[in-house]
């Protein structure tokens, strides 16, 4: 394979993006999820609902950091790699993420270290509220990157002046027609995400003998949770597919494997897509279910790949094998995550024994599935920003007119120093978590002292 700028830049903003995109994809959910915690607490006076969260308060603060680093590097590259984006679109790109900078980053900083150090120094009211105002600022944070990545898709409200993009409809541009799927299916994949990894983690510590309360309730918490949010996110999935067939048919004929159109297609389980003989070796599939699944009818027609392709030969469909691939390791790790969560939620229903009720197996499974959400995430997210291509912004401008004149040897040297750097990081971050883990396990403090309660909490009653 010849490397060129183009390719290697591409490759370089995928690297960025993947690592990137793991931090948010946790804190997004567990801020949340540590507000619950803290409510739980204020509720009932149970210390071991504050266990959990003096825990996971822990790993938010680390992902946190580790996200505004990366964000920040991965931000560089619109001017370094990618000039033209800026360029042609930075009219609605920039304010879009100014907004994020002024709803989300101001938040965040301001109340994040009361969260994270004012256990003992302010009243436990502004705790709380500091709790929550975190976690709403990482939610605003998503929102305004998804409204801009949506738009990039779904492209509206704009006109364009001398090759320049103007905003004509803001509202338009926020609320555009991919954003609400993309929104409320980003937000679950994070959900499901801190579920896995909270029972992971807990899973882990309950091996290692620390079975305390703490543990107890993370553990229920995050497998119930799971539970009930996989089908959920299945549901939001099809609709957010439906989305994708109206508005980028190419993206959906990669996904399916489909290279003509027909109707009463078959749902491909597997293939191995040949896209200089355009079609498929190996295929196995199941008849007419992807017509029936995109149509909602069983001989409903649906579009095929050479259909993008122009009479001079010009493909204006993605590389179909990435795609392919990357959305069957979604679907399939989401399957996954729901016979998981399912079967540990009838274990301590049936025994009615709580964690107790879920025998080794089961819980070395919940260790493994720790960062399943992490590859679920990454495999939708290359379904999407692949499947979008050879568009940057869809039907605007392409991506091959957005690369920087830039040596191609000064982008494989940065790509290589910047992979180097993230096997480390993602690495250390790893062993940081399960260390904290372990240290809690044995009962030792994972801050060098136990803080006390928050003030004004009400007395502990009894746990349950």
């Amino acid at each position: 394979m010849e490397f060129d700028t183009f390719l290697l830049s591409r490759i370089q903003f995928a690297a960025n993006i993947s690592f990137h995109i793991l931090f948010p994809t946790i804190t997004i959910a567990l801020g949340w999820v540590l507000l619950f915690f803290k409510l739980r607490y204020n509720s009932t006076g149970d210390m071991r609902w504050m266990e959990a969260y003096r825990f996971w308060v822990k790993i938010f603060a680390l992902s946190f950091a580790m996200g505004v680093v990366s964000g920040i590097t991965m931000s560089f590259q619109f001017g370094t790699n990618w000039p033209g984006f800026m360029e042609k679109v930075g009219n609605i790109a920039g304010p879009l993420l100014a907004y994020e900078i002024m709803t989300a980053f101001f938040l965040e900083a301001v109340f994040l270290g009361i969260m994270l150090f004012g256990f003992s120094r302010v009243p436990n009211w502004l705790h709380t509220l500091a709790t929550f105002l975190v976690a709403f600022g990482t939610m605003m944070s998503a929102f305004w990157i998804i409204v801009l990545n949506s738009w990039m898709h779904t492209p509206q409200g704009f006109e364009m002046i001398d090759g320049v993009a103007h905003a004509t409809d803001w509202s338009a541009i926020i609320f555009n027609p991919s954003m609400p799927y993309r929104f409320v299916h980003m937000v679950l994949a994070s959900f499901l995400t801190v579920s896995f990894l909270i029972a992971g983690v807990s899973a882990f510590r309950w091996l290692i003998g620390g079975r305390t309360e703490g543990v107890r309730v993370a553990m229920k918490t995050a497998i119930f949770g799971a539970a009930m949010l996989i089908p959920l996110q299945i549901l939001v999935g099809d609709l957010h597919g439906l989305n994708t067939k109206e508005y980028q048919p190419a993206k959906v004929a990669a996904m399916e494997g489909n290279w003509e159109t027909d109707t009463g297609v078959p749902l491909i389980l597997f293939a191995i897509p040949d896209e200089e003989a355009r079609e498929n070796n190996f295929e196995i599939g199941i008849p007419k279910l992807a017509s029936f699944i995109l149509t909602h009818d069983w001989n409903g027609e649906v579009q095929g790949l050479n259909d993008f392709v122009t009479e001079d030969g010009e493909v204006l469909h993605p590389r179909v094998a990435p795609v392919f691939w990357s959305f069957r390791i979604m679907v399939g790790t989401g399957l996954l995550m729901l016979l998981v969560s399912w079967a540990a939620a009838t274990m301590m229903i049936r025994k009615k024994r709580g964690i107790e009720g879920l025998p080794k197996p089961m819980l070395y499974a919940l260790v493994g599935m720790s960062f399943s959400g992490w590859l679920a995430t990454l495999a939708g997210w290359y379904t999407t920003e692949i499947g979008r291509q050879p568009w940057l912004v869809q039907g605007v401008m392409t991506t091959k007119e957005a690369v920087a004149d830039v040596p191609a040897p000064m982008v494989l040297s940065t790509l290589i120093a910047y992979l180097a750097v993230y096997a480390a990081l993602l690495a250390a971050y790893i062993f940081v978590i399960f260390y904290l883990a372990r240290k809690a396990a044995k009962g030792e403090s994972i801050d060098g002292r136990i803080p006390p309660a928050p003030k004004a909490a009400p007395k502990a009653v009894p746990a349950e």
